[in-house]
This record gives C-alpha cells, structure tokens and sequence, in this order.
C-alpha cells in the first residue's frame, strides 16, 4: 500500500506534463500485478460468501464540480480495469450538475443515488450495496460514496463506518490548510479511517511532491496518522472540456494527460481495493 508520493511515482511518466495533442483511441491497460485467474476476487472463498466491495468515501462539496467529474472519472477508470465500479451519493444531488443521469454508465460504471439524510445511513446503504456487488464482481471493484462535508461535523455519528477515504486537494497553500484542517478531524473522530489523499490541478511532479510531502509532515505532527498517497492529477485544459461535454475524460481525450494520470491514480485505488480484500 503506498504510503507516501516517492513510492508512487513510477506510475507517472516523466513526459506527463506534455501532451501529445492525439485523441485515438485508449489502448488497453495492462493486466494488473497479480491478477490470475485462480485468484479472481468474485469468486466465493470454500464454505462463505466473498467479503464486501471495499467503500471509499469522498468529501465533495454540494457545487464542487471539479472534484465530483474528478470522482466519477476515477469510477469510469476503475470500472475500465475490469473491476466493478459504483459511486453512491444522497438523494439531494439528483439532478445536479455534479453528477451524469443515474443507472449505468460508460463501461459499466454506476451511478446511484440513496435517500440517506446522514453519514450512518449512506454508509448503511453502501454496505448493503458493497455486499450484494461482491457475489457480482468477478475481480472485485470500489464502492464509491460522495459524502456531503458537512455530514462530517455530525458529533453524533458512530466512528465505525469510516474506513477508507480519499482527499481530493489542490497544491496550493489555502487548499493545504483546508486538506490538514480536514485531516485532522476525520483522524480524531475516526480511528480506524486510514485517509488519503491525491493532489489535483498541478502542473508538474514537482508540486505534487512538495505539496504532499507538506501536508504529510503536518497530519502526521498534528494526528501521528500517515497519509496514503494516490498520486497526482494534472491540470489540463481536458478535464473542463471533458466536464463541459459531459463525457467521461478517457473517453473524450484518451491520450491526454489528464486522462493518463486518471488511469494511474485510479490503477493505485485498484490495487490497493484488491489488498484489502485478499489480506
């Protein structure tokens, strides 16, 4: 499991931050390591049912448009890996921008809403989804959950449903003060979260590197919590075309470097999905 941005990035090409200006079409990801067939995660375990679909929550906010195309992208990527894919958010965001029309989506991606009103009953809905996937997903998959920030500052909600999450943060100074600020309260209410966190909207591996290895330092003092890296998102103009066409990023600019890092990132949560299952 990566545990900070220097063990990750051998995923990411050192000519990322050039693009080649093509839209062929996607060639097909390589097989993911360790991936036969005698170990395919949809198969039940002798004498039990398989383990449920890992859930990653999301903090988005309610207009952040950005992050949530960011989320679904990285549900689309998943799903394209062969895994099964589905990102749950509460029922309020139906009809949003935030979000394509519900049901399934390009290559099998999901997109569900729930009438939950809270974290435990969105978390409630997405065990109950995670559970039913696992008997369907033959090399297992993620269960994506939008959560609604401010769901976060319920003091009444049990810590047991938070598990795994993903930050989405830019590089810059304000959007590090709001990512540690975050950090820390989720690491004090929650103690068994282990947190993440992929950078966003930079330019160059550099600012990935600086910008995680500072907001590492500060949760670890602040929490002595890690950070799990899940590398790094390029800005690129690809991403708010893709947004404003409405079309997933892999599919509308393949060979972009938007679509590229999404692939990498998306591959990182696959394997690190995959392990939690099997170990």
């Amino acid at each position: 499991m990566p545990r900070d941005l220097a063990d990750v990035l051998h995923y990411f090409l050192p000519e990322l931050e050039d693009d080649p200006g093509g839209d062929a079409p996607a060639s097909e990801p390589p097989p993911i390591a360790g991936d036969p067939d005698e170990n395919e995660l949809g198969r039940p375990p002798a004498g039990g049912a398989p383990p449920p679909l890992p859930i990653l929550g999301l903090p988005i906010g309610e207009r952040d448009v950005v992050r949530a195309a960011l989320a679904w992208n990285l549900a689309v990527e998943t799903a394209r890996l062969g895994a099964r894919a589905t990102l749950i958010a509460p029922d309020s965001d139906r009809g949003s921008p935030l979000w394509p029309e519900p049901g399934v989506g390009p290559l099998g991606c999901e997109l569900r809403f729930c009438p939950a009103k809270d974290l435990q009953s969105l978390y409630e809905t997405a065990t109950t989804l995670a559970t039913r996937l696992a008997r369907e997903a033959r090399h297992g998959g993620i269960v994506f959950v939008r959560i609604p920030p401010a769901w976060l500052d319920d003091d009444t909600t049990p810590a047991e449903p938070l598990r795994w999450m993903l930050l989405l943060s830019g590089a810059r100074a304000r959007d590090l003060d709001e990512t540690a600020g975050l950090a820390r309260k989720l690491c004090a209410r929650h103690p068994v979260l282990e947190l993440g966190v992929t950078l966003h909207g930079v330019e160059s591996i550099a600012e990935a590197r600086d910008a995680f290895d500072a907001l590492a330092r500060r949760t670890q003092a602040e929490s002595a919590r890690p950070l799990i890296s899940y590398g790094l998102l390029v800005d690129d103009l690809h991403v708010y075309r893709a947004i404003a066409a409405q079309r997933p990023i892999g599919l509308a600019h393949p060979q972009s470097p938007a679509a590229r890092a999404l692939m990498d990132v998306a591959r990182l949560l696959y394997e690190d999905a995959r392990s939690r299952v099997l170990g």
